[in-house]
């Protein structure tokens, strides 16, 4: 408990603070770990099955945060991975391109573009946030320190849905081995279960790196 009640307090801190936007895209989440990482990072995972959906809203979760000035968290993310991305005084992006490495499409639009919780939320509240406070699942859903947040293809993100690895994977399989090493990460980081089969197709997918 020691190591989440660390991790999101940090977390939080981070929200409050003001950000810069860069003009330079990063084209990944910060802080994807090594292949060597990921499997001890999954070989120290709680297994258990899934607990219940019962009083899980994404309303317990608050997002997008506020990060600076106009700028909300999705804002922010759909300029950290977008390209030559312009916004007006609302923050809102006007133009740019973003590349979607879950299907290798590649949009000019924001509104064709998702910001996906690599870990979904109602997947989270099942494998254990159902007993954080609201202050700990708002820094969850806002989360930009760790690979939890990505710009996707709109429509292959709402197909994901609340989706584990179990039962959802990018279309890409050039992208598993990513995909499974960002998954891995924030479950580790934030203290949270997997299931027996996710965790078979985690390992399955890291043999893909």
């Amino acid at each position: 408990m020691r190591k989440i009640a660390t991790l999101l307090a940090s977390t939080a801190l981070a929200l409050a603070g003001a950000v810069v936007l860069s003009s330079s895209a990063s084209a990944t989440p910060p802080n994807i770990p090594s292949e060597d990482t990921a499997r001890y990072e999954l070989y120290n995972l709680t297994v258990a099955p899934e607990g219940s959906s019962s009083g899980y809203s994404r309303d317990k979760f608050p997002h997008w945060s506020t990060v600076s000035g106009a700028c909300n968290t999705r804002e922010t993310v759909l300029k950290r991975d977008g390209t030559g991305v312009v916004t007006d005084s609302s923050c809102a992006a006007v133009s740019g391109s973003w590349y979607s490495p879950y299907d290798g499409a590649t949009w000019s639009a924001a509104s064709d573009v998702d910001i996906d919780h690599v870990v979904p939320l109602s997947n989270a509240w099942r494998t254990g946030a159902s007993s954080w406070s609201t202050a700990q699942r708002e820094a969850f859903a806002n989360d930009r320190s760790y690979p939890q947040l990505i710009a996707v293809t709109d429509n292959v993100n709402q197909s994901k849905g609340d989706q584990s690895p179990a039962t959802w994977k990018p279309s890409r399989t050039a992208y598993w081995c990513t995909y499974a090493k960002m998954w891995i990460h924030v479950k580790y980081r934030y203290s949270l279960t997997i299931t027996s089969v996710e965790e078979d197709e985690l390992y399955r997918m890291l043999s893909y790196c």
